[in-house]
């Protein structure tokens, strides 16, 4: 058999070019070239400074931010803000109560001032309805507070008299040789009495205290005792002198 000629199917191969070992391989991107350590240090300088900066230009914007919302410390010893970012009092205003509140009132004391003079009264009064030829008649002047509160009275001699009479006759009085007079004020309770005794020396006696020589008649003579007090007078009380 004669030898085959190989030279058409060396023509049919499809050719290369720039082939060797520096041909690029078709779909792959050449290898980067690496950084040089000089150019990495000028990096991370340069993105330490800008964080720098934008931490300062964040703090400067809270400082402006705070001054113009009016911000202020807190006074809350736990440190805790409202929502609104300003500080929450501790001590709160309290509402003012409606409710009613019990209210300590003393009780008012009745006082002196407050008595009705028309409400107390005078009184005359003897020991005995009937003496013997030697004993003396105590007379007596009751003063009585029918107030229900004190009455403040003066019970001096200076406002009281003992009047004696039978019939017309005026026979004695307690002022006529009275030397000197005092006050004698007296706070008497509500519903009582205060007495003044005078005794009396069956004697005659005139304004003035003048010198009389005649005595009361005996014998069962009636007399009258009528007891004075400033405006007051008593009613009369009737003894028998034997």
């Amino acid at each position: 058999m004669g030898r085959q000629d190989n030279s058409g199917t060396r023509g049919s191969r499809p050719k290369v070019s720039g082939g060797g070992q520096n041909a690029r391989k078709p779909g792959r991107e050449p290898a980067r070239k690496p950084l040089s350590p000089v150019f990495r240090r000028r990096r991370l300088f340069v993105g330490a400074a800008l964080l720098l900066v934008i931490a300062v230009a964040v703090g400067g914007f809270i400082a402006v931010s705070s001054a113009i919302t009016g911000g202020q410390p807190s006074t809350d010893p736990g440190g805790s803000a409202g929502a609104s970012g300003q500080a929450a009092p501790s001590d709160a205003a309290s509402p003012p109560s409606t409710a009613p509140t019990a209210s300590a009132t003393p009780a008012s004391t009745p006082t002196a001032s407050s008595c009705e003079q028309n409400l107390v009264t005078v009184t005359a009064a003897t020991d005995k309805a009937a003496y013997a030829a030697d004993e003396k008649p105590l007379l007596s002047l009751k003063v009585t507070n029918g107030n229900k509160v004190p009455c403040e009275v003066n019970m001096g001699t200076s406002q009281m008299e003992f009047l004696i009479i039978s019939g017309s006759d005026r026979i004695f009085s307690s002022q006529d040789c009275q030397t000197d007079s005092t006050d004698l004020v007296k706070t008497i309770a509500p519903g009582q009495t205060e007495t003044a005794n005078f005794p009396w020396l069956r004697n005659r006696t005139v304004q003035g205290c003048a010198l009389i020589g005649a005595r009361p008649g005996s014998g069962g003579s009636y007399y009258v005792f009528t007891a004075r007090l400033a405006s007051k007078t008593s009613a009369k009380a009737v003894f028998q002198l034997n």
